[in-house]
């Protein structure tokens, strides 16, 4: 968008901070993504106030992100908490962009030392106060769902585009709300919205449209954001492997679930009978999967480390027992069930069905997977060496 638009803005809504916290490390981590990729503004989400008030601020000082709420406030100070708002000169233009929070959000730990108040207001007065100063052109970053946002720039007049966030659907292409262009990018960072907004006399808005764009595998990396990412995968798995190596040591001595009636056996016990199979089994990408983790620095990743062992913190599964690298990889037991359940398994010709193969190879990590042209691969009447050679391109997530 930069080698085709001369007069570019780029904007994030905020809601970055992941929902659960396992995860919250990768906050720190976002708002530098952010920085590198040059972003002019940043909105709040409630969510981005879990770790407190002086954990964003430092993270905001350490960026220089301009990151804008205008509603939410400081009570010692009675000002906002953060930048209500910032002006940004693109070659020229004066553009105003505001954010705003729902005033019912829960502000987190900060709670005792923030409060909000009601958007419509606010907005009403920072777009006066933006165009006094300049501004021709007025953004707001909402994050008040769909419904209050469209609300808001119904009641309100002067915004001249919409960002609706705070769990918002993915529309593909924006719509006008009076005069104003809405953009609805979903959630999970998926999509990236193009505004266009055209200007007259005075450089103020005529027109507007929007589109979404898919991040797929067909765009480029970066390579400087891809040595961000991988430094600080690095980091991240290695505090989550130590944690994992905690917790196996404690399920160890603790552990009830060895002796549970149903429970993970793992390949080497159903080999002893199925000789065949498990050769054959030794020659399927499943055999290696857990290599894929390791390759990639993914092997401390909670939600990758499911896909690529057995019984993930199940009873007698990897995590739940001391026997280490016997439960990795995709085995018997992934595919067929528990091996203290052989014999209910046994008693009828039971096929693995194609539901058993989606809970892992999703749309998003295997976003080409076809279980008719794959299933030959994992059936125990071929070798993969007798196949043509799969694809390399399927992505992991």
């Amino acid at each position: 968008m930069r080698a085709q638009y001369s007069n570019l803005l780029l904007v994030d809504n905020g809601g970055f901070f992941p929902e659960d916290d396992i995860h919250l490390p990768v906050s720190g981590f976002l708002m530098d993504a952010m920085k590198l990729v040059g972003t002019d503004a940043v909105g709040l989400g409630d969510r981005d106030l879990k770790l407190g008030l002086a954990w964003l601020r430092g993270e905001i000082k350490h960026t220089g992100l301009n990151v804008v709420c205008a509603n939410l406030y400081d009570k010692a100070t009675k000002k906002p908490a953060v930048l209500p708002y910032v002006i940004k000169n693109v070659n020229g233009i004066k553009v105003g962009i505001i954010g705003v929070m729902s005033d019912k959000s829960d502000v987190g730990p900060a709670r005792d030392s923030l409060y909000l108040v009601e958007p419509s207001a606010v907005v009403k007065s920072a777009v006066a106060e933006l165009r006094k100063k300049g501004a021709t052109v007025i953004v707001l970053l909402s994050q008040l769902g769909k419904i209050e946002s469209e609300d808001l720039v119904t009641a309100v007049d002067g915004v001249d585009a919409l960002i609706v966030g705070r769990n918002v659907p993915l529309i593909q292409t924006g719509r006008m709300i009076k005069n104003t262009i809405a953009c609805y990018g979903g959630e999970q960072g998926q999509y990236v919205g193009r505004t266009i907004v055209n200007l007259g006399p005075k450089n103020k808005m005529t027109s507007g449209e929007n589109e979404m764009f898919i991040l797929g595998p067909e765009i480029p990396e970066k390579k400087e954001m891809a040595d961000l990412v991988r430094a600080w995968e690095d980091g991240f798995n290695a505090m989550m492997s130590r944690k994992e190596k905690e917790q196996a040591a404690t399920a160890s001595l603790s552990d009830s679930t060895r002796n549970a009636p149903d429970h993970y056996l793992g390949a080497d016990m159903c080999i002893r009978c199925h000789v065949a199979e498990g050769e054959q089994w030794k020659t399927t990408h499943h055999a290696r999967a857990w290599a894929t983790l390791t390759d990639r620095h993914k092997d401390s990743t909670p939600e990758c480390i499911s896909c690529h062992v057995v019984g993930y913190k199940q009873p007698g599964g990897y995590g739940m027992n001391s026997t280490g690298a016997v439960m990795t990889n995709v085995q018997c037991e992934n595919c067929h069930g528990m091996g203290t359940r052989h014999d209910a398994f046994a008693a009828v010709d039971q096929k693995v069905s194609e539901t058993a193969c989606l809970s892992c190879h999703t749309a998003s990590t295997s976003p080409d997977f076809n279980f008719a042209k794959f299933k030959p691969y994992i059936d125990h009447a071929h070798k993969e060496s007798e196949l043509p050679p799969l694809s390399s391109k399927t992505p992991m997530k």
